[in-house]
């Protein structure tokens, strides 16, 4: 298989790193017996094409009290994506860990169930989408409860590796994308008009005549 120079330096560079994060994230297999696997493969599913968080943004963005959590997110997600997606990846080309049937990841893989993936692995776009969405939240909210947004982000790219569909350098690099793109969206954000966050979707033109009557 004919790498890209980006891809090849990736595996050459970070290949001890990679490894033994790998094997790290793999003790809760053997801690667990297994129990750790289906709550891993849930907490990817959640990040399935940025699906479920491009829903909750927008469920946040039509509610007035809601709105600045819900545009910051969803700015973050385009961004994530963007960058990640539209760029990154494509630049990179990095086959994912078990296209490598003699590596070291690949025997991990068969263990974990096997999840395929059609796109490239570097960066994490589960791990991108998850900070880009939940470092808003972070920075927007009340910091006794938002601190879990972070959490949710960190597990999001541990169930990739422990799945062993992403090298643990894809993930970070998909946190570093991430938090930039979210960081981006929170500044974005701060620079858009009041009324937007104001607005009502829902109330009709009747109702708003009769108030102001």
């Amino acid at each position: 298989m004919e790498l890209t120079t980006a891809a090849l330096w990736l595996n050459t560079a970070f290949a001890g790193f990679d490894q033994a994060v790998t094997t790290a994230v793999h003790k809760l297999y053997e801690i667990g017996g297994g129990f750790f696997t289906p709550v891993m493969e849930f907490i990817s599913l959640l990040g399935h094409d940025g699906l479920f968080l491009i829903a909750l943004s927008i469920l946040l963005l039509l509610l007035p009290k809601t709105r600045r959590f819900g545009t910051a997110m969803l700015i973050g997600l385009i961004l994530g994506a963007l960058m990640t997606n539209l760029c990154i990846k494509i630049w990179v080309a990095r086959p994912r860990p078990y296209a490598d049937e003699n590596g070291f990841f690949y025997p991990l893989w068969q263990m974990m169930g096997m999840h395929m993936e059609s796109d490239k692995s570097f960066p994490s776009g589960h791990t991108t989408a998850a900070f880009a969405s939940m470092i808003p939240v972070f920075a927007l909210g009340n910091k006794r409860f938002s601190w879990l947004a972070l959490v949710f982000a960190f597990l999001m790219g541990v169930s990739r590796i422990y799945l062993v569909v992403h090298f643990p350098s894809d993930v970070l690099g998909g946190l570093i994308v991430g938090t930039i793109a979210g960081v981006a969206a929170v500044i974005i954000n701060s620079k858009l008009p009041e009324k937007w966050f104001s607005m009502n979707f829902f109330k009709k033109k009747g109702d708003a005549q009769c108030s102001s009557d």
